[in-house]
């Protein structure tokens, strides 16, 4: 087990009124009071105040599943960084597969996200990953090294222990299939050796989440892995006591 704080966070993608996410947080914050770790929800939009209210200055913090890297104008159905700073918002989550997939989002684009959040003193959580034709082909440390390369190209060396990674495999994300914790655990140590080559010993101190069908049961395997350092949680954080029992997983 590292000395980095392990951190899990919940995206709850286009899921959860308002109504439901507070009833979420009042169900799920007496099941993780003793959590030893860093706890991150990603609501919608939409249920942003609802849900941060409800966490009202408990140990889980708030966070956005996207934003947009202007500080304001005319951008119609789009997100501040400062919008999210008024809410509450810690983090943001920024180069989702979901977004660079279904939206066509580049990796300069979530560059220029990442360093606009860092600006508002949001934290990022930057996601890479390869398809599963990729994954295939071999192809999955070039694919990922190339996103490393140009999704963080704007983040300096003083700033970049701030940054969380989140590694997810497309071909894992909501399918069932998970990366073993072998193969998870190589691509996380190759992610660790090129965040030490571009940022230096900031790059021990930034923290890896696994992000592909992570769930209980196989969720201590994962944390077993030496640059594995969290979870990025999609559909097993829609449940109060699921998601609890990620975040209560066992470190012996």
């Amino acid at each position: 087990m590292s000395q980095r704080t392990p951190i899990f966070a919940a995206n709850w993608k286009m899921q959860k009124t308002a109504g439901q996410a507070e009833a979420f947080v009042e169900a799920f914050l007496p099941l993780v009071a003793d959590a030893e770790v860093d706890i991150v929800l990603a609501p919608p939009f939409t249920a942003l105040d609802r849900a941060g209210r409800a966490l009202g200055g408990s140990r889980v913090v708030l966070a956005a599943q996207n934003v947009n890297p202007e500080e304001k104008g005319a951008f119609t159905g789009e997100i501040a960084p400062a919008m999210l700073v008024d809410l509450g918002c810690r983090y943001a989550i920024v180069g989702h597969s979901e977004r660079r997939a279904l939206y066509g989002e580049s990796s300069e684009l979530v560059a220029r996200k990442a360093a606009a959040l860092l600006a508002a003193d949001l934290l990022p959580i930057v996601c890479v990953g390869e398809t599963l034709e990729e994954h295939e082909a071999g192809r999955t440390l070039d694919v990922v090294g190339n996103q490393l390369d140009e999704s963080l190209a704007q983040v300096p060396e003083a700033r970049a222990a701030e940054v969380v990674v989140a590694y997810e495999p497309v071909w894992a994300i909501g399918t069932g299939k998970t990366a073993t914790p072998e193969i998870a655990q190589g691509v996380h140590r190759s992610i660790r050796e090129w965040l030490c080559n571009r940022f230096g010993e900031a790059g021990q101190a930034i923290r890896l989440q696994y992000g592909g069908s992570v769930k209980p049961e196989n969720v201590a395997e994962l944390m077993a892995q030496t640059d594995i350092d969290g979870a990025l949680v999609g559909g097993a954080s829609l449940e109060p006591d699921r998601f609890a029992k990620i975040v209560h997983f066992d470190r012996a």
